[in-house]
């Protein structure tokens, strides 16, 4: 079963503690202050899927556990069937999520669906969970304007391209949830590139400064497209920026879905109790390159480090930990590859019904009113187009 093999995993940076073994103990209420200088790695499960910090274990009932295993394992062949459908020519824009599951499905798991996700072009997983019919996933990544058009009811944005700007979004809509007394919190995701761009350090400052309920999410998998996490910046831990706003930041082991859960839990009810925002630095891996659109991380990431963190996989750690458990099967786990695998073929199906965009559609949707200009260029494409 492909799903019991690694594509890549996770080396050791500099100047970071990365240990995936962490039996120290946390007072998770200690650490959400914007006093905190305890950066070290929170962590409940080891890679080998042993509960390392009792304490820290949510209170998930076995349906929930289960569930949010059928969510990873959905998210890992969600994965696998875009890069193949991409390189069919059957997808468009497509950015790798394996390895990243746990961080990505234990945090959206830990939110309520009127909170309002902000995610960046790698979260499409958290914005499908979180209302998105995955059809229209796909037409995004398609670029078709119809990927765009939310239902009311969801509470998001479509993913951001532009690197970090979700995070200055995500204070504005803060703010917004937090002048009209709504119990709820803006989440935004970005990655450890993100961390060194302006708009990051200005959204988690101005919703600090405001007190405004947010979740900022750095999601370190190592490299910056082929920027490693060192060059990124001398700071030993991206958590620990939260300190120049004034916020509290943790660092938590992404490979680890209940540490992962655990703490966005704790920090959603810290934000909606009116103490302001949290930061918090995930800690995992991209298994495969930056995107599909010409990366290549043979060429960057160091030789062998496949092969040194092939067992820090969040699916095997959470896998032992419900086998254990009982509440696990590769019988299970293949029905729910199976149901995946047909939920995407019914997407795709259904995002193929969309008729193609024209370039006569865009200038029509170009303003309310189109100038003379525009409109004899409506009438030369549509020429073009009927013929």
């Amino acid at each position: 079963n492909y799903l019991f093999c690694l594509l890549s995993t996770i080396s050791y940076r500099k100047g970071e503690k990365r240990s995936m073994a962490t039996k120290k103990k946390f007072n998770l209420d200690a650490l959400f202050t914007p006093n905190n200088t305890n950066f070290e790695m929170v962590q409940v499960l080891d890679a080998e899927g042993n509960v390392v910090n009792p304490d820290l274990v949510p209170d998930l009932s076995d349906d929930e556990l289960v569930q949010l295993m059928t969510d990873m394992v959905w998210s890992r062949i969600l994965h696998e069937r875009s890069t193949a459908l991409n390189r069919q020519g059957r997808l468009g824009f497509y950015a790798p999520t394996a390895g990243q599951e746990a961080s990505q499905l234990a945090s959206i798991k830990a939110i309520e669906k009127d909170d309002v996700l902000l995610p960046g072009y790698r979260d499409v997983p958290q914005l499908v969970k979180h209302g998105l019919p995955l059809s229209q996933a796909f037409l995004w990544s398609r670029g078709h304007v119809a990927g765009n058009m939310y239902p009311e009811s969801l509470k998001a944005l479509p993913p951001q391209i532009i690197i970090g700007a979700q995070y200055v979004q995500a204070a504005g809509v803060a703010l917004g949830l937090q002048k009209r007394g709504k119990k709820n919190v803006a989440v935004t995701y970005t990655g450890d590139g993100g961390s060194s761009q302006g708009d990051f350090y200005e959204g988690i400052n101005y919703a600090g400064a405001y007190k405004s309920p947010a979740i900022f999410f750095i999601q370190n998998n190592g490299w910056a497209i082929s920027t490693p996490r060192e060059l990124q910046t001398a700071a030993p831990t991206l958590a620990q920026k939260a300190v120049a706003a004034g916020i509290p930041g943790i660092q938590v082991d992404g490979m680890d879905p209940l540490a992962v859960y655990a703490v966005t839990k704790k920090a959603r009810e810290y934000a909606v109790a009116g103490n302001g925002p949290v930061l918090i630095e995930t800690i995992c891996f991209r298994y495969g390159p930056h995107t599909l659109s010409g990366d290549d991380p043979t060429r960057y990431q160091p030789e062998g480090i496949q092969d040194e963190w092939a067992k820090k996989d969040p699916l095997i750690r959470f896998r032992n930990y419900l086998t254990a458990k009982g509440l696990w099967s590769e019988e299970k786990e293949n029905e729910v590859i199976e149901a995946t695998k047909e939920e995407i073929k019914e997407a795709i199906k259904e995002a193929d019904k969309q008729p193609k965009q024209k370039v006569s559609f865009f200038l029509e949707t170009m303003f309310e009113e189109p100038t003379n200009v525009i409109k004899e260029q409506i009438e030369h494409f549509k020429a073009k187009e009927n013929k």
